[in-house]
């Protein structure tokens, strides 16, 4: 599995448009059939910075996912959005996705 996050750091006044586009490629990429989980969570301690978390079965998931048209989409919209460069991690890891946390249950 490949897991990439990325931290996106938004101009307070796109926001909205922000919001809108996230949602719509968040959507698109966990239709793929690579995709094992894609999504955007907003920071706790910085209200206009945003998390992309996702994770595609392999590397050749991942190499399909970026020749699909909405990744242009995004990664042309993405520029006049963002108020610094996103930095990213990402991994090639020997795992399929999330497991059970030993930690924590419910009770």
């Amino acid at each position: 599995m490949i897991l990439i996050n990325i931290k996106f750091p938004i101009r307070p006044d796109k926001i909205d448009e922000w919001l809108e586009l996230a949602t719509a490629y968040a959507k698109d990429v966990n239709a793929e059939e690579g995709c094992l989980f894609f999504q955007f969570s907003r920071s706790l301690t910085d209200e206009n910075e945003f998390i992309c978390i996702e994770g595609f079965k392999d590397a050749e998931a991942g190499a399909a996912h970026v020749k699909h048209p909405y990744v242009k989409k995004f990664f042309e919209a993405a520029p006049d959005l963002v108020s610094a460069q996103p930095q990213i991690i990402y991994l090639d890891a020997p795992h399929d996705g999330f497991g059970p946390m030993g930690e924590i249950q419910p009770r």
